[in-house]
């Protein structure tokens, strides 16, 4: 990384906040951010369950992220979603943001994180450097190529 760039990194201050999703307001920012990151790749999800997360650059909402109980796993929260604006991509933000959901899972009670990548090699590559590893469900829920991923966060 030359020294122009390392110094433009980390000029960069983000602000992650929890968020309540069931808020018409910051559901409404919630869904634009998906749509920015997601586009049509994957459905709106439902923002009043769960925990959420928005990260802010400045007053500017630009990435975010979703924990809801797992349907999968026992004692498991599922990282349902996690969107990063283009420009702010290579930021670290959605590590950051994994980190915050980890931390509210284990505050929950809750032993694991799961979570699952399709066609994505960037977020595959984030789980991996935040601890993740890949195993495989006795039911998978998704498409035939998706990887599926979990973390052992501690717990009650």
């Amino acid at each position: 990384m030359n020294a122009a760039r390392a110094q433009k990194a980390y000029a960069r201050c983000y602000r992650i906040r929890e968020v309540n999703g069931g808020e018409d307001e910051i559901a409404d920012v919630l869904t634009e951010l998906h749509r920015f990151t997601f586009f049509d790749g994957a459905p709106i999800p439902c923002f009043d369950h769960g925990h959420w997360w928005l990260a802010f650059d400045g007053a500017l909402p630009v990435a975010f992220a979703g924990i809801i109980p797992s349907t999968h796993m026992i004692r498991a929260a599922y990282l349902t979603r996690v969107g990063v604006m283009g420009p702010h991509v290579g930021h670290g933000l959605q590590r950051r943001l994994m980190r915050a959901a980890e931390r509210r899972s284990h505050g929950n009670g809750w032993s694991w994180m799961i979570s699952d990548t399709t066609d994505n090699i960037w977020s595959a590559n984030n789980f991996i450097r935040s601890g993740y590893r890949l195993y495989r469900p006795d039911v998978p829920w998704a498409f035939a190529q998706t990887l599926y991923w979990r973390k052992f966060i501690g717990g009650r």
